[in-house]
């Protein structure tokens, strides 16, 4: 893909991942740790995916105040008015509006990748291609694209898109319906229909197209940022946003338009993608031995355990026997053991640690 002078991305790297706690903790979250110890962390994976085909000051990343200093340390390259200072969490819907708001006065035929910080993507050439196919569809219509993952088994912790069978364009479908995480048993129902995908939370449309979205189902947040439209780009910026974030919904996109709107596209894509939001997905994209353990660490030693994720400092010795299916990770301050198939009670874990101890472990 050529870089294009209206094409743009913006990598959202605000949130905490609480569901990778011990690893992942509020001074340094999720993505800017090499959870699967490939050395890179997964905003350096994230940004360089991108860099081959968008100019570097093309590149945006949205972050909160207190993680603005790890981003510019991370990826020194990117100039520093890129890196999108949020002043509070205000979820993914707010954070479109104001990259859009900011990108519609400097470009009004700006075309914007919004993409997540901690995804995984194996196939970045099919990657490429897909993002290439959305950015061509989304520049000359009035649409939302979202890149839909062919499911592989049925997943209880994605959202899922139905869509229709038709083209409207090569490998472009009509989305029908959103879900958010199903149970199991309609997961499996959802596979075997074969017109539903995996929900990546990847996007691509005109600034144009989204805030005019924005407009129609966001009113009153779309009337705040557009009070305020002529202090993007100057130095008012960082004050008008602080005014701008209080009066804001914690809402996200998708809850926020993409579910409400009739112009929502999706590409059916397979490139190696999964959502690192847990533990158990960070299992399945580490080898395993032949009892089905995946150890990241320098110094374990597995002793009658089977399908078990460990994870402890490299310098540390841990010695593991007769545990199945557990996810056992080890840090400087802190241990966690639990089943699998509990992964999802993590939240719960943690907020139990903090209703005990504050935030000293969190």
């Amino acid at each position: 893909m050529q870089n294009n002078e209206h094409h743009y991305v913006v990598i959202l790297a605000g949130g905490i991942g609480s569901r990778l706690w011990p690893k992942s903790l509020m001074a340094k979250p999720k993505q800017f740790l090499d959870i699967l110890h490939t050395g890179k962390t997964l905003i350096r994976q994230t940004f360089e995916r991108f860099t081959p085909f968008i100019q570097l000051d093309h590149i945006f990343i949205a972050t909160t105040e207190e993680y603005a200093d790890l981003t510019h340390e991370q990826i020194p390259e990117l100039p520093l008015e890129n890196i999108i200072r949020e002043p509070s969490r205000k979820s993914t819907a707010p954070c479109v509006a104001y990259i859009s708001m900011k990108l519609l006065e400097k470009d009004p035929d700006a075309n914007l990748i919004v993409a997540p910080s901690d995804h995984i993507i194996m196939d970045t050439v099919e990657f490429t291609k897909a993002i290439e196919t959305a950015l061509d569809f989304s520049a000359h219509l009035n649409a939302l694209v979202t890149l839909g993952i062919k499911p592989l088994y049925p997943n209880t912790g994605y959202g899922y898109i139905q869509y229709e069978t038709r083209e409207v364009a090569s490998d472009i479908y009509k989305v029908k319906t959103f879900t958010e995480k199903p149970n199991l048993e309609l997961a499996k129902v959802f596979l075997e229909s074969g017109e539903f995908l995996w929900n990546s939370g990847i996007f691509v449309w005109r600034v144009k197209s989204v805030l005019n979205a924005i407009e129609k189902h966001q009113p009153e947040m779309f009337e705040v940022f557009d009070a305020e439209k002529e202090n993007f780009n100057t130095d008012k910026e960082l004050a008008a946003i602080k005014r701008i974030y209080p009066l804001c919904t914690n809402i996200s996109i998708d809850f926020a338009i993409m579910e409400k709107s009739e112009n929502v596209y999706v590409i059916p894509s397979s490139f190696g993608w999964s959502d690192l939001g847990t533990w158990n997905s960070a299992y399945e994209n580490l080898e395993k031995d032949y009892l089905g353990n995946a150890v990241t660490g320098k110094h374990i030693v597995v002793i009658d355990a089977t399908k078990c994720m460990i994870s402890a400092p490299d310098k540390k010795l841990v010695v593991l026997q007769g545990l199945d299916d557990c996810i056992v990770i080890d840090t400087k301050d802190s241990l966690l053991i639990c089943k699998k198939d509990k992964e999802q009670e993590i939240k719960d874990y943690v907020a139990e640690v903090r209703r005990n101890f504050d935030d000293d472990y969190l």
